[in-house]
């Protein structure tokens, strides 16, 4: 009689080679994902960015009056940024902020560049190497004393102004036109202003 013994269609060694090639395609599945979601640097849908913008005015230093929650200034007081022009052309961002728990200071450096035409104030920005975020001016003072600033979707938001305050009129403006976009303006944080930088900066 002929003993037929069945054949295992994968060995140690060959089943450890499967896996990892699984293991890898899964990795790579994920990172393909993650760098596509962060390649997302268009306005949000329905809201367009300012024209006509001029960066010669809008650089500088602008403090942070208010902003939609996210883990990248969670539990921060005193924020601010500086941009200042580089000479290829793109955008330092400086984004400087105290821990409020703490009182300790933080700085993060990043560089921003125009995704279009200087003229129009959409920028994506990055803080993470390769990973870019968008950056859109959607309302904006004529004088550039206060801006309205939201990411690729109205998760994002933030109320920037040249001082550390506005009067109640032009904020509650700025909050009813943030309002009429579709932003959750009553998830607002309110970001105060009472501590000096220990640099000393301007």
């Amino acid at each position: 009689m002929l003993l037929l013994r069945r054949t295992r269609p994968w060995g140690p060694t060959a089943w450890s080679l499967h896996a990892r090639l699984l293991c890898w395609l899964a990795i790579g599945l994920a990172c393909t994902a993650l760098l596509t979601g962060c390649a997302n640097t268009h306005p949000p849908q329905g809201m367009q960015p300012v024209q006509g913008f001029d960066f010669a005015r809008y650089q500088g230093r602008w403090y942070e009056l208010a902003r939609l929650d996210h883990a990248f200034e969670r539990g921060m007081d005193n924020v601010s940024a500086r941009y200042t022009p580089q000479p290829d052309g793109s955008v330092q961002v400086v984004n400087r902020g105290r821990i409020a728990a703490t009182g300790v200071w933080r700085e993060a450096t990043g560089k921003a560049l125009f995704t279009g035409a200087a003229s129009t104030a959409s920028l994506k920005v990055s803080f993470f190497g390769p990973f870019y975020g968008g950056y859109h001016v959607v309302a904006l003072d004529p004088d550039y004393r206060w801006a309205l600033v939201v990411g690729e979707n109205t998760r994002y938001a933030w109320i920037l102004a040249r001082d550390t305050s506005l009067p109640p009129e032009t904020l509650d403006g700025i909050v009813q036109r943030a309002k009429a976009l579709g932003i959750d303006t009553h998830a607002f944080i309110w970001v105060s202003h009472t501590h000096a930088d220990p640099t000393g900066r301007p």
